[in-house]
């Protein structure tokens, strides 16, 4: 049941141009919420769009009717800090102002904020600021803990 329900939703979310994300079950108290996230092809996400695949997805599990208990839908964006989870998403996220926490301490350092700057099999090159000076650093992927986009501020 829940690769069919991934996959219906999938299927409605690239039906608007979009990317699936994430397909996850929280809960909050006693209710039970389907979390859908998801992304514009752009890497952004807007209210209008949100509720579009919303009320489509909705309407969908309406139909099928094969939830047992009752549950609360949201569709969301995965956030602006979103993790990224695999060579795709961080070969997406060049250019892209991030976050890595290391799992073994390089070069004086537990983690690193910067612009990405390269990816390759092996490892990833982050441009990085200390004090006022601009600098590289190359970090293998087998050495990062944690890597996510990051609001520069």
């Amino acid at each position: 049941m829940e690769n069919n329900l991934k996959t219906m939703i999938q299927e409605i979310v690239e039906a608007n141009d979009c990317t699936l994300y994430d397909v996850i079950w929280t809960q909050d108290g006693s209710m039970k919420i389907l979390q859908v996230s998801i992304l514009d092809k752009d890497g952004k996400m807007d209210l209008d769009t949100c509720a579009k695949v919303s009320n489509e997805i909705s309407d969908k599990l309406d139909a099928l009717d094969n939830i047992q208990y009752e549950y609360y839908l949201e569709v969301c964006s995965p956030g602006a800090e979103r993790e990224l989870r695999n060579d795709e998403e961080i070969n997406a996220a060049i250019d892209s102002y991030i976050y890595v926490k290391f799992k073994d301490p390089k070069a004086g350092m537990d983690e690193v904020q910067g612009y990405l700057r390269k990816v390759n099999e092996a490892d990833i090159v982050v441009e990085y600021v200390d004090k006022t000076r601009k600098k590289e650093i190359t970090i293998e992927k087998d050495n990062i803990g944690l890597i996510r986009l990051s609001v520069k501020v």
